[in-house]
């Protein structure tokens, strides 16, 4: 199994402005079900990469 996958995230309240100004997460509903904890700037339809040991988000994907 990876080590990271990159999965979308389907279900989330949506970010506003100052949101990445800030420390804070919330939480989304990935593609596969699960949900975790998100940064705030993080927004339905974006690409994340989770730490498959962990399930932890790592980055936003490009």
């Amino acid at each position: 199994m990876p080590i990271t996958v990159e999965l979308a995230v389907i279900e989330t309240d949506p970010g506003f402005k100052g949101d990445t100004a800030t420390a804070g997460n919330k939480s989304a509903k990935l593609e596969t079900g699960l949900t975790i904890q998100v940064p705030l700037f993080i927004n339905e339809g974006d690409v994340i990469k989770v730490d498959t040991r962990t399930g932890t988000y790592l980055e936003r994907s490009s």
